[in-house]
């Protein structure tokens, strides 16, 4: 080992984001993920109106899971500098691309076609992976130091 080698500089950030939540879901457990993320949430520095945006947010996604996704689905939720990270995972049909490019607001009366579109106003950011194996869809809201809600 040469001099240089000994003195390499270490990695600040870690090299795994910090986990809060890694679960499976179905019906039954929608209810109690919703708690857990809002737990989470409100720890990780999240409150108020953000808070709630961010889990209604959420609360979309898993239901879509359920509803559209084959019954069951994954959560994982976990921090990143400055930010809060939420994946949700099924294994469904996927989502069309026609459906996936429309970002109208759904019109007043229409069951169905709110859950992404909720799920994109309500956070700071959303990207979606989808094929006939399953989609997953991931959802960031800043944290900010001064936790002031908008």
């Amino acid at each position: 080992m040469t001099n240089a080698e000994a003195h390499a500089p270490r990695t600040v950030a870690p090299v795994e984001p910090a986990l809060l939540i890694a679960e499976a879901f179905d019906q039954a457990h929608v209810t109690e993920i919703r708690h857990s993320v809002t737990s989470y949430a409100h720890a990780s520095g999240l409150g108020g109106q953000r808070l709630d945006d961010f889990v209604l947010a959420i609360n979309e996604l898993i239901t879509n899971a359920v509803r559209h996704g084959g019954g069951q689905g994954w959560l994982r939720l976990w921090r990143e500098p400055g930010m809060l990270v939420c994946e949700v995972a099924d294994h469904g049909h996927g989502i069309s691309a026609q459906r996936l490019g429309d970002r109208r607001r759904p019109v007043p009366d229409t069951a169905g076609g709110w859950g992404l579109w909720l799920a994109r106003e309500l956070t700071d950011a959303m990207e979606v992976a989808t094929g006939t194996a399953g989609t997953t869809v991931r959802v960031t809201t800043a944290l900010h130091s001064d936790h002031t809600s908008h």
